[in-house]
Parts: C-alpha cells; structure tokens; sequence
C-alpha cells in the first residue's frame, strides 16, 4: 500500500503522507523549507489554534459561516489542543515571512478534523480562513501567544523569585559584608541591603512588562490583508477578541490602527527590549552570586551556594556556581534574541512586516528561558545559600575604606593617609587611625562600627 495520497490547491497536484491531518499547501512547505529542522513554537501554535476557535465563533454569530460549520471548527480546534498537536504542525521556523505557510497549516488541519466530525467538507479557506489573512491572524497570533506566555509564565516566575530573594534578605539581615565598587573594596552593606537591590530591579522590570501587556494584547484581527479590513464583517475584528477572551481568560482589544499592526512589530520590538532588559537584571544577580561564592579559599568566599553536582572532570571536590551560571546564559541568549527581533521588527515594508516567523520564535524563547531560569535561580540558588560570617568579618575588621566615616572629622586628606598606612601595614584601620589622630579607640569604635555605617547618615 502506498504511504502517501493526492492533494490538490491551486498550484496542482501534490503528494502528502496518508496519515497527515494537513493538504497540500503545508507538504509545499515542508518541500520548500528543509531549512533548520526548527517547528514553530508550540506557544505559537496553540494561540493561533485558539485564534481559529475565536474566529469560527464570531463568523457564526455574524452569519458568515453555519452554525454547524463553526460548531465543527470550534470542535476541532479544542479537541486538536488536548491532543499530541503539535505532531500535525511541521513547517519550518525559515518559511515564508508572513507565515502564511503556518497559517495554511492551522486552516488544513482544522478542516480536515472538522469535516470529519461534521461528516461533510470544511474547507480550509473558505471555512476556517473565513474573515482572516495570513497577514492579520499571524501577527495576532504572535501578539496572543506572547500574551499568554507572560501571563502564564514569566511574570509568575519573576514574582516567584522576587519573594525568595526577599524571605532571604530577611534571613541574611543580620550580616554584614564588605561593599565593593570596581570589584574593589568599598564601604559596608548589609547582605539584606544587597538583596533588596536585587528585588527591586526585578520589581521595576515586572512592571514595566505589565506596562507593555495592553499593548500586546491589542490585535490585528480583522484588518486581513493590508489593514482596509477587505473580506472581513465589520465587527468582526470586535466578536473576534470578545471570543478570544472568554477562550483564554485573558482581555484582548481590537487594534486602534490595523495598518499599525500588520505593517509592523513595533510592540513586539518593545516587549523584547524590556524581555532584555530583564535579562540584564538576571545576569547581574547571577554574577554578583558567583563572585560572593567564588573560592572557598582563594576567592571572596562570603556565601557558599547549594552543591549541585561534581565541577570538574578532572579536579575531585570542586563544586562550581552551575545555576547562575546556566542563567548567565540565558541572559546571553535573551540579549542576542532582542538583537535579531530588533532586525526583524525593521522589516515591516509598506504594508506588511516580512520576517513575523523568527519574532515569534525568538520572543516566546526568550519568555520561556528567563520564566524556567528565574525560577531555578530562586530556589537552587538564592534560597539555599549560606553565609560564612567568620569571612565577612575578617574583611571588615580589615577594610581601610572603613575610614571613610571620619571624613567629617579629620578631613578627607588624613584620613586617605591612614587607609593607604593601613593597606601598606596589613593592620586593621582602627589601629592605625588610633596612632595618627585625638580619637580614642571607644570613639573610633564607634565612628567606625559597620553596622551604623550600613544606615548612612542615620
């Protein structure tokens, strides 16, 4: 028995695997596109499923499909959701820049699981493409599943992290830790005080992506090809998004100016830049972990982070910082994934951007490696670490930055004279600065206590 079958589209004849849910328009991508062996992504897929879903129920309630042929589509669509779906989806992420071969792929499959549970044809055009172009559902589609990817994942994973990192300052607020600026000694930080920093760069990036969410959930649905709304029921763009919100229980909005949305990526450009954003954030944390770690005996040394596995292949009992370093990495890549969207968002030529296929991809990776890498971070790293006080107080008794705190009294030129006698005599500043001014060591020990200097001039 052969293993393939006939399709036809408009172009001719072509064979597809027998099994395949999809025709012909999908087997000439596959053909055409044998470029990365990369599918689209699944969070892509599932919005434009649902899209698809939202679009039958509009059209039936605008009488331009039956009710029976949207019943059936709607059917299709949740049922294709609770399934393997994705094995039915294999175009290329390098196909056609609108990803109208994505789109076909949704329309073909759909209609054919469609026309079986109706018992009669659902064509992928006329029926499940009814109202839609390639040019407005894809880009609605990169706008929803980037929608859904932050709500249902980044901003819980960032807000996880956030809470580990402040339960932590609470634990660590009794310590006390050399501060340091060009990777040199500086004055005195609590270890709370540096967490809280670290929370409140995250806080600022949650809101600032919140910010960007009404924007991304505004959509290009019913402007079809070029944004005149050609072929498609003047309120559909409204039924369109009403639909897609009862679907996902996330509130989206027709676009303002469809020829905005489809003639460019603009928002998805923003949303990257505050995902890269983001990414810095999670790369200095990351770093300011692995320099505190780093030792035990030749390094900093302040904090010893949770064993994870052996870190050499060669050297036995070296344990290395792996889980900031996998989100350093991230970082990297979420910064080089802005870089091409960046490239991509400037494709948006007269009325249609061309390159919608790689922003999608690179702005759902992004979402899905900072939301798997924050959480990771919070709770094999930050939450289990633990503090060697015994170091953080031998470089503080140490530290001549520590006379900074008699500026005011002894002025700025002696008391640089003291750090440098303490620095060249390896002694500790309170002893050099009881020899070289009035100041009794009751006083010194005062002025010079590190916790009254983690509270500035309070």
């Amino acid at each position: 028995m052969s293993n393939t079958r006939i399709e036809r589209d408009s172009m001719g004849e072509l064979q597809v695997p027998v099994d395949a849910l999809y025709g012909a328009q999908t087997q000439r991508a596959v053909d055409n596109f044998p470029v990365s062996g990369q599918r689209m992504p699944a969070q892509f897929i599932r919005a434009l499923i649902l899209a698809k879903a939202a679009a039958a129920r509009a059209n039936v309630e605008l009488e331009q499909i039956s009710a029976a042929q949207g019943k059936a589509i709607v059917d299709a669509s949740l049922g294709l959701l609770e399934g393997r779906f994705m094995d039915h989806f294999p175009v290329d992420i390098f196909q056609t820049g609108s990803g109208t071969s994505s789109n076909m792929n949704a329309n073909e499959v759909i209609a054919t699981l469609a026309s079986r549970l109706l018992g009669e044809t659902v064509n992928p055009n006329d029926h499940v493409n009814c109202g839609q172009s390639s040019n407005d559902i894809i880009p609605t589609s990169i706008h929803v599943s980037a929608a859904l990817a932050l709500h249902e994942q980044l901003l819980p994973a960032l807000s996880h992290l956030v809470q580990v990192i402040e339960r932590k300052a609470e634990e660590v607020h009794p310590f006390i830790k050399t501060g340091r600026t060009h990777l040199m000694d500086a004055m005195p930080v609590r270890l709370s005080q540096v967490l809280d920093g670290w929370a409140q760069q995250l806080k600022a990036n949650i809101g600032h992506l919140e910010d960007v969410l009404p924007s991304l959930q505004s959509l290009a649905q019913g402007g079809t090809a070029v944004g005149t709304g050609v072929n498609a029921h003047p309120r559909f763009a409204e039924l369109f998004s009403q639909q897609l919100t009862q679907l996902t229980q996330v509130q989206f909005t027709p676009g303002k100016n469809l020829f905005a949305l489809i003639g460019s990526q603009d928002t998805a450009v923003a949303v990257s830049g505050q995902l890269k954003t983001t990414a810095v954030s999670l790369m200095k944390i990351a770093n300011d972990l692995r320099w505190m770690n780093s030792g035990p005996l030749a390094g900093l040394g302040e904090i010893e982070l949770e064993g994870l596995q052996p870190g050499s292949s060669i050297m036995p009992g070296k344990v290395n910082p792996v889980i900031p370093e996998a989100t350093a990495m991230v970082a990297a890549q979420v910064i080089g994934n802005d870089t091409v969207i960046t490239i991509a968002g400037q494709s948006g030529n007269f009325e249609l951007n061309v390159m919608l296929p790689i922003i999608a991809q690179n702005l759902l990776s992004s979402i899905a490696l900072m939301s798997t890498a924050s959480r990771l971070l919070a709770d094999k790293a930050i939450a289990t670490f633990k503090v060697n006080e015994a170091r953080l107080k031998e470089a503080l008794s140490r530290n001549p930055i520590l006379v900074t705190a008699l500026n005011p009294i002894i002025g700025y030129q002696k008391a640089a004279e003291i750090a440098k006698k303490a620095y060249q005599q390896g002694r500790p500043v309170i002893d050099v600065a009881l020899e070289h001014t009035d100041l009794t060591r009751s006083e010194l020990e005062v002025l010079l206590d590190p916790e009254k200097l983690t509270a500035g001039g309070v």
